[in-house]
C-alpha cells in the first residue's frame, strides 16, 4: 500500500504536538478534548482534528484523546522509537552545545562521534566523547553506522563534507552551516538556517500592529 503524502505544514506540527503531551503526561492528564489542546497550543481544534486525521485520528466522540497513547502513537510517527546514531562535524560552541545536550539521548539520538579541523581540540572530549580530526572521519564511518551527520560548520567546509558523508551511506543530514546542500534526492537535509530564523523574528517585531 503507498503510503499517503503528509503535507509540510502537518509534519512542522507534528514535534509541537508531542511536546505539549509530554507536558501533560507530566502534569498526570490522562485525557484530553481537541479543544482544550488548541487553548494551550494556539491551534485551532479543527486543525488539530484533521492533522491527527491524517494518522488515523486517535480520538473518540465524547472523550476526546487518551494522552499516553497519544504521545505514543506520535512519537512513532515521527520515528522517536528508534534509536538513531549521530555524528556532528563541527567541534565549534554550536556543535559542542548540540554534543551536551542530553535530551538528544533520551528522544534516541546517540552521538557517537564529533569531528574538526582544529588540532588544539583533538582529543578533547565532550560528554566523555573525544574529538577528532576531520581526516579521520571516512575511516570512522567505515567501521560505524551513522544514520544521521549534524554540520556545524562554516558553510564551505559543509559543502565539502557532505559528498564524504553520502559517500559512506549516511542519509540524512542536518545541516546548520550557512548553505543549501544539493545533494541527491534520497538524501534527507534539514536546513537550520539561524541568520534567517533571526531575521523573521525581526520583520516580526518591525510590523507589529
Amino acid at each position: 500500500m503507498e503510503e499517503r503524502e503528509i503535507s509540510k505544514a502537518v509534519v512542522k506540527r507534528l514535534p509541537r504536538y508531542y511536546r505539549y503531551l509530554g507536558n501533560l503526561l507530566e502534569e498526570k492528564v490522562e485525557r484530553i478534548s481537541s479543544s482544550e489542546l488548541s487553548r494551550l497550543m494556539n491551534v485551532t481544534a479543527s486543525q488539530i482534528r484533521q492533522d491527527l486525521n491524517n494518522f488515523g485520528g486517535f480520538g473518540q466522540q465524547g472523550y476526546g484523546y487518551n494522552v499516553k497513547h497519544l504521545y505514543k502513537e506520535i512519537g512513532k510517527i515521527l520515528g522517536l522509537d528508534k534509536t538513531y546514531s549521530m555524528v556532528i562535524i563541527g567541534a565549534g560552541n554550536l556543535g559542542q552545545a548540540l554534543a551536551n545536550y542530553v535530551r538528544f539521548e533520551k528522544r534516541g539520538f546517540r552521538i557517537i562521534g564529533i569531528f574538526d579541523v582544529n588540532p588544539r581540540l583533538s582529543g578533547v572530549s565532550v560528554r566523555r566523547i573525544p574529538i577528532m580530526m576531520i581526516d579521520e572521519l571516512g575511516e570512522f564511518l567505515g567501521n560505524n553506522k551513522i544514520d544521521i551527520a549534524a554540520l556545524t560548520l562554516p558553510a564551505s567546509g559543509a559543502e565539502e563534507v557532505a559528498p564524504i558523508l553520502t559517500d559512506h551511506g549516511i542519509k540524512a543530514i542536518w545541516n546548520f552551516a550557512h548553505t543549501d546542500l544539493h545533494l541527491p534526492e534520497d538524501i534527507v537535509v534539514e536546513n537550520v538556517h539561524l541568520s534567517e530564523s533571526l531575521m523573521q523574528l525581526s520583520y516580526k517585531l518591525n510590523h507589529m500592529i
